[in-house]
């Protein structure tokens, strides 16, 4: 007979609202199973958003910063529009390759190159032009870092130091917060330019890069943002490249371009499920080391390696080529991208 003083087992029913006091913030849980919309079969907790880029900027705002070389120019768009890229404010060290996170109302920058790599971490208020603010540092000079965030914590990880040309190290921070990055766990391989960017509000993903002996390669893989721990194998990619760039909403992330070899394939996968990557479309021209960023709806590309000013943008649930978007500011090499309407942000 059951135990009459013994509780019953807690039911979570999907909807239900909670106060989590670790990240002091409001959940609901979400139902599961794998696919449609969580990451476990039973189902998680997921941050209530309760602010909305609509709300502070009118429309989820993309900005690109940086470029090499020693390019301080941080310009931004509304990405629901088309049009060219209107001036925001300036680094305070003008660089290339930087690895970009945001919430929706901060966005950080850190590390890159000047062509000296450095570990300086900047932020910058989104939804306010101005010039970027000290934030902190990374572990160690880097550039070629991939990032992924969410709406509390920003993620970096592999790239390429001062000392060693490949590295598979993973550093987190929080990003309300200011101050240095603190480590998180390490990729599946060394990875010098691993492309990340794509995230929902659990899970973030890295795909392609260039490991040693000078060998790109396809493979995709995740963590859990929320948690510390090593990435995890998810699938591959449709062919091999590095200095592709990414973008996601909450459901899909897509895969865009690349330098090494110079392309214009996009890619997309369900970012819940794990899986290869599925052919999506075409940039408008063979392009990498982009400015990407997206909002639930679009996502975008700006600039190249080779130097362009040339933004594109594909509706993310769709597939099909990219469209003419604009312009960015100036012409640059190699900036970063960020916006406040990513995947990551619900």
């Amino acid at each position: 007979m059951p135990n009459p003083n013994e509780l019953a087992p807690l039911t979570v029913i999907p909807g239900a609202i909670r106060f989590n006091t670790d990240s002091m913030k409001l959940e609901y849980y979400r139902g599961g199973p794998v696919g449609f919309g969580t990451t476990t079969q039973t189902g998680e907790w997921v941050n209530l958003t309760t602010d909305s880029p609509d709300i502070q900027t009118g429309g989820a705002r993309g900005v690109f910063a940086g470029g090499y070389a020693g390019v301080n120019t941080i310009d931004y768009v509304t990405i629901s529009t088309t049009g060219n890229s209107i001036d925001f404010g300036d680094l305070i060290t003008g660089r290339a390759g930087v690895g970009a996170v945001a919430s929706t109302t901060r966005g950080v920058l850190a590390g890159g190159y000047t062509p000296t790599q450095v570990n300086t971490i900047e932020y910058i208020t989104i939804s306010i032009t101005g010039n970027s603010l000290d934030f902190g540092d990374l572990s160690a000079p880097k550039t070629g870092v991939a990032e992924c965030s969410n709406a509390t914590r920003g993620v970096f990880a592999g790239g390429s130091t001062p000392s060693s040309g490949y590295i598979n190290d993973i550093e987190y921070l929080t990003i309300a917060s200011t101050g240095n990055t603190v480590d998180f766990g390490d990729l599946t391989e060394l990875n010098r330019s691993p492309a990340g960017n794509v995230q929902s509000s659990t899970r973030g993903i890295f795909g392609g890069g260039n490991v040693p002996n000078n060998v790109n390669v396809n493979t995709i893989s995740f963590i859990t943002i929320s948690t510390l721990g090593n990435a995890a194998d998810f699938g591959d990619l449709t062919a091999a490249r590095q200095q592709n760039r990414n973008c996601s909403n909450s459901v899909r992330g897509l895969f865009g371009g690349s330098d090494f070899p110079s392309t214009n394939i996009i890619d997309y996968v369900t970012i819940a499920t794990l899986g290869n990557a599925i052919d999506f479309g075409d940039l408008t021209v063979a392009r990498g080391s982009t400015a990407s960023c997206s909002s639930p709806t679009r996502g975008i590309w700006a600039t190249s390696g080779s130097g362009t000013n040339v933004i594109d943008y594909v509706t993310i649930m769709s597939t099909g080529n990219a469209i003419d978007f604009g312009d960015t500011l100036t012409v640059r090499t190699n900036p970063r991208g960020l916006s406040n309407g990513h995947g990551g942000l619900g």
